[in-house]
């Protein structure tokens, strides 16, 4: 059961942070980012370039810094290119899910090309193994369990004891009454881009720390973020987060008791479940 619990608790961390992005956006902008999953795979792949020695060989923790500070870039740049034209056009929610789709597609087969299909290994940040609840687990497990709660712990303060926190937040509230108040919208949706990306960018650091990585690593880890957001309320962080945990011991027990293939149906049923009892999600909110 222990080996269970942290199997459920690492893949809750790191839902936890790529749908904790996408809750973001959707709380701010009203818009699903289909291209969030290559935005992870894009953060793997830049850390792992800069700190592999068939890349640049400088090292994990410059490989890290490197993909965080590109991410920041490529969230502005996913808001700029492919969500930006179409706010406030008519079906604006549809053609931005066609536009990041597009993206994704492209980002995926760009990638492809640069660096080929051969899956490829991120060094850890620490080996070795550690006791916890009674089994033995990879060091590295461990840090993502510690180090995913403190940067959604990070997050949290950042959006409500920051300026620019705050004024998404009001954003998010009514975005009328903000842009009269003065709040720069049009900077606060960048900004709110460019953190969603870099929760997704080190998302998929730990996740081809744990794992490998190659071009498509970022589409199954979305469709869980897509299930995560719903099942907590759409724009809830903390739903999006209390989900994330749920859904990731919820897997683990399945995959341990009824097999892999079956997972995506008890995870389904949960969240059929649920909704029939509570249509707004966990923590949603009745607009």
């Amino acid at each position: 059961m222990g080996a269970i619990i942290v199997a459920g608790l690492v893949s809750g961390s790191i839902y936890a942070l790529i749908a904790s992005g996408l809750s973001l956006v959707w709380g701010a902008l009203g818009v699903f980012n289909f291209a969030h999953g290559v935005l992870l795979m894009a953060g793997a792949f830049v850390a792992w370039w800069v700190s592999d020695p068939a890349g640049l060989g400088l090292g994990l923790l410059t490989g890290v810094m490197a993909s965080i500070l590109f991410m920041i870039f490529a969230g502005a740049l996913v808001y700029r290119v492919l969500v930006r034209p179409w706010l406030g056009t008519p079906n604006a929610e549809l053609t931005v899910i066609m536009t990041t789709i597009a993206g994704a597609m492209f980002a995926e087969n760009l990638a492809l090309y640069l660096f080929g299909g051969r899956l490829k290994a991120l060094d850890q940040a620490i080996s070795g193994t550690v006791q916890l609840f009674g089994t033995t687990i990879q060091a590295q497990n461990l840090l993502v369990i510690i180090l995913s709660p403190l940067l959604l712990v990070s997050l949290a303060v950042f959006l409500k004891r920051s300026k620019y926190g705050l004024a998404i937040r009001a954003i998010a509230e009514n975005r009328e009454s903000a842009r009269l108040m003065g709040i720069r919208t049009e900077a606060m949706y960048v900004t709110t881009f460019a953190v969603s990306a870099v929760l997704a960018g080190i998302a998929g650091v730990m996740f081809a720390g744990l794992f490998s990585l190659g071009p498509s690593m970022g589409t199954d880890p979305l469709l869980r973020a897509f299930l995560v957001v719903v099942l907590g309320g759409l724009g809830s962080l903390p739903g999006t987060i209390l989900a994330a945990y749920l859904i990731g011991l919820i897997e683990a027990l399945s995959s341990y008791y009824i097999g892999i293939y079956w997972t995506p149906v008890a995870l389904f049923s949960v969240l059929i479940v649920i909704l029939l009892i509570r249509p707004t999600g966990l923590m949603g909110r009745a607009t």
